[in-house]
């Protein structure tokens, strides 16, 4: 089953496995009437359909290495890119812990998590309320201390070995991470698409192995 969520401004989303694309094309083709165009860019595929129906493919660790507009259904190249396995490295990170691992073809080789405690914010005023919230962003503070460290020392000895950095979990974190100078060439080499996760553990690494290979397609239109 394809992933599915909706986007910002309308329109839904999909990530659909490597595996699944072509069968995931040819039946996008049938429920809408016919495919009238392909157009392949670098970083982006774009399907038109006979209806108008749109579906926008953002290339995963790219560029794709061909490019021009065709009649029809033509994603041979975005179907043979995403199959190539691919070692990759993952950085996934919330405020309460965090999951660091190396990935080949969407399969965990390598990992370590880690959870960690941090209140949640507290009900009570005056003084109380300020120890509370003080003590709340220390927690916080060595959460991230700790996924900084954990992913110098898994991720950044295998940047050679890695054909790319995916990224997940709270935006804010990973701003946080981000500051560590140590990791400049791990984020230097990040897809600029982020995993939106749950708290980090081992089966939520796993599924974001996966999902790091998987191609997202934006749907839009009638």
């Amino acid at each position: 089953m394809a992933r599915e969520r909706q986007v910002a401004g309308g329109g839904r989303a999909v990530e659909v496995a490597p595996e699944r694309l072509e069968g995931w094309y040819a039946r996008f083709a049938v429920r809408n009437e016919g495919v009238r165009s392909t157009e392949l860019k670098p970083d982006t595929v774009t399907v038109v359909a006979d209806n108008g129906v749109v579906a926008v493919a953002t290339v995963p660790f790219g560029p794709l290495n061909t490019g021009g507009t065709v009649p029809g259904l033509a994603v041979g190249p975005l179907v043979e890119h995403a199959l190539i396995s691919r070692r990759v490295a993952l950085l996934l990170v919330r405020r309460g812990g965090h999951s660091v691992g190396i990935a080949r073809g969407g399969v965990v080789v390598q990992s370590r998590t880690d959870r960690h405690l941090v209140q949640g914010r507290s009900a009570a005023g005056g003084w109380s309320q300020q120890r509370f919230a003080r003590r709340r962003e220390g927690q916080a503070r060595s959460a991230l201390r700790s996924a900084a460290d954990d992913a110098f020392e898994v991720l950044v000895p295998q940047l050679s070995e890695v054909d790319a950095v995916v990224l997940g979990g709270d935006r804010r974190a990973l701003d946080s991470v981000r500051e560590d100078k140590r990791l400049a060439p791990l984020f230097q080499r990040a897809e600029s698409r982020v995993l939106d996760i749950a708290e980090p553990r081992r089966t939520v690494l796993e599924d974001a192995a996966e999902r790091a290979v998987a191609v997202e397609i934006t749907l839009s239109g009638p």
